[in-house]
């Protein structure tokens, strides 16, 4: 695994905050439940255990389990000697994980149809190969959306951010939405960010936090539910958040609570802004309320680090994602550009990979 381990080790060099990345033919993954106060990289060398870290979001963001899938897949193939049986089953038990994330899918899906035609003997290296590809790939549309993105940030510029779409949630530089606020802040802006907590996992406390901390940007922990307010007093200029899952329409598919924060700026005429990558666009879902939205256990809202923080025998609701309409969404920021309304037309464009107006 010459090419994967040399890429691993330049990234490191780069400091990239990697999630997740492969040594000694091994899976290295950041447990993201224990921070910040602790960073703990697990090993594992089985596809189960990486589908149950992915399950039990110790690695969690669509561009970091989409990594994860291409990881799987790779020590899939390092594990199967030739049989690529077990790497079909490997790739049903990877997609079964995190069903409303579609990056995972279509990286397995890729790896899957690369594969279909290579013999036995070839499978680790045709894989090797492919994976490089595809992580050299995410990590690019990092970069390039931070560029689109950070010509929508003005000097000055207070900031929302919703859950956490980060390093830690991408292939390390920023993910999505961290990838235009840490670009904006290299570029000389100076902006200030406000991070939500995010019940009931509060990645925007423990995780978003943690990476503005590293990068030395300015920012500000707030509770889910004072985003409005804030706006109404003048404290917030712009709204940067993730996306799991973008329909064909431009409804976003984000953490639960993205949609209040959405409708909070609509309220105020404050810029709403989506930021993903081409692969997250699926343009077979026609809108986004036609998803089937990953419901988790109960016992995630009633307990914070395995303590009941409420009344026993009480029943709790979470809907991991919810769907903030086209029409609330001023721009989606993506490798090719910020793709404006019409979103239905405009989104299109990407399929014929055309460079798409910006924010001027």
């Amino acid at each position: 695994m010459k090419r994967i381990y040399s890429l691993i080790q330049e990234w490191k060099e780069k400091n990239l905050l990697l999630p997740i990345w492969m040594e000694d033919r091994k899976i290295r993954l950041v447990d993201q439940h224990l921070l910040p106060l602790e960073y703990e990289v697990y090993t594992l060398s089985e596809v189960s255990a990486l589908a149950q870290a992915i399950r039990s979001m110790a690695i969690r963001g669509s561009g970091a389990i989409g990594t994860a899938g291409a990881y799987g897949m790779l020590l899939a193939a390092s594990n199967a000697n030739g049989d690529k049986n077990k790497v079909i089953a490997a790739a049903k038990e990877l997609k079964g994980t995190r069903p409303t994330a579609i990056n995972l899918m279509k990286t397995v899906d890729e790896l899957l149809k690369a594969t279909e035609q290579v013999s036995g003997n070839d499978l680790e290296a045709v894989m090797e190969e492919k994976v490089c590809d595809i992580l050299e790939r995410q990590l690019s549309y990092e970069m390039r959306l931070g560029e689109f993105g950070a010509e929508c940030i003005e000097d000055g510029d207070t900031i929302l951010t919703h859950c956490h779409s980060g390093a830690l949630a991408g292939s390390g530089y920023g993910g999505r939405a961290l990838s235009v606020i840490r670009k904006a802040f290299e570029q000389g802006k100076k902006i200030h960010v406000y991070t939500s907590e995010t019940r009931p996992y509060l990645q925007g406390a423990r995780i978003t936090a943690y990476e503005l901390e590293k990068f030395g940007i300015p920012h500000t922990l707030i509770t889910d539910g004072m985003s409005g307010y804030l706006m109404r007093l003048g404290k917030i200029q712009k709204v940067v958040v993730g996306s799991d899952r973008v329909a064909g329409n431009g409804d976003l598919i984000n953490k639960v609570g993205t949609y209040m924060h959405a409708l909070a700026a609509k309220e105020n005429g404050i810029p709403f802004y989506a930021a993903t990558s081409s692969h997250t666009i699926d343009f077979e879902l026609e809108q986004g309320m036609d998803i089937k939205v990953e419901f988790r256990p109960e016992r995630e809202v009633t307990h914070l680090r395995g303590h009941l923080i409420t009344v026993p025998g009480t029943h709790a609701l979470y809907p991991s994602f919810d769907v903030t309409p086209n029409e609330l969404i001023a721009g989606i920021i993506t490798e090719y550009g910020v793709i404006r309304p019409e979103y239905k037309i405009n989104l299109h464009h990407i399929n014929s990979e055309e460079e798409v107006m910006i924010c001027h």
